[in-house]
């Protein structure tokens, strides 16, 4: 079952005078339970493509499908409803509020879909060991390493069940332990939630976890690459032959 389709897109920035294309005619599908990782280098529209879809920008042409609903016609309220009940979003700098212990920031999410008492602690107490966050949840995101506070973030993402996991550079502010760390519990949570998660990153380490790479350059799909039964340090490797394809546009990016 399809969750997200991205029917020829197009995405223009600027004036008559000025037009920048970001998103060139792309077209894609991610399947209930997929990791995918969006590769390309900066500049590439890997990030006006997540904005796109994640609703915080429109595109000028085509049609993006989530569940059964083509969110390129909703607006306002409806848009916003959406975007609370369908979607969870991972960002690099993580967004939590500073004023909120862990647990609030994970109760949030719920508390805003009306879910309270008892349904609510169950859902945190799972989500915690999970992702082994429980010794942390009543401390502040000012008391947390980077690390832990990504995964209360992924724990606020995936606690209201969503149709897709938005994840833009999880990873980019963490150190390589704490992103190893998260990597595997995302994994974990695309093993045995069967979340969907389309993420959004440069770095083939991160893509390694996934499924599935697509590769963006010059706002149209470059390449895809599919794990398969590849292990993790093969399906690296074949990421990196790609990287090297993309050429000296991506090597600052790397």
């Amino acid at each position: 079952m399809n969750i997200l389709k991205i029917d020829h897109i197009e995405k223009y920035y600027g004036n008559k005078s000025s037009l920048t294309k970001a998103i060139d005619d792309i077209s894609f599908e991610v399947e209930q339970g997929e990791f995918v990782a969006i590769m390309g280098a900066s500049g590439s529209g890997k990030t006006t493509l997540l904005n796109c879809i994640s609703t915080i920008d429109k595109v000028t042409s085509g049609h993006i499908t989530i569940g059964n609903i083509d969110i390129t016609k909703l607006k306002g309220n409806q848009l916003n409803q959406f975007r609370r009940e369908e979607l969870g979003f991972i960002f690099q700098d993580f967004n939590l509020l500073d004023t909120l212990t862990s647990y609030e920031n994970i109760a949030l999410a719920l508390t805003i879909q009306n879910i309270k008492g008892k349904e609510l602690e169950k859902r945190i107490e799972k989500i915690s060991q999970e992702l082994d966050i429980k010794d942390i949840l009543n401390k502040y995101p000012y008391q947390l390493s980077g690390g832990e506070k990504q995964r209360i973030a992924s724990a606020r993402a995936i606690i209201t069940n969503p149709k897709l996991i938005l994840a833009d550079e999880p990873t980019g502010a963490l150190d390589s332990k704490s992103a190893k760390m998260l990597l595997e519990k995302l994994d974990y949570l695309n093993r045995e939630r069967q979340a969907t998660i389309l993420m959004v990153t440069h770095d083939a380490f991160t893509a390694s976890y996934t499924k599935r790479v697509i590769f963006i350059k010059d706002g149209k799909i470059f390449n895809e690459i599919n794990r398969g039964e590849s292990s993790r340090k093969e399906f690296f490797d074949k990421i990196i032959d790609v990287v090297t394809l993309l050429g000296g546009d991506y090597s600052d990016a790397l």
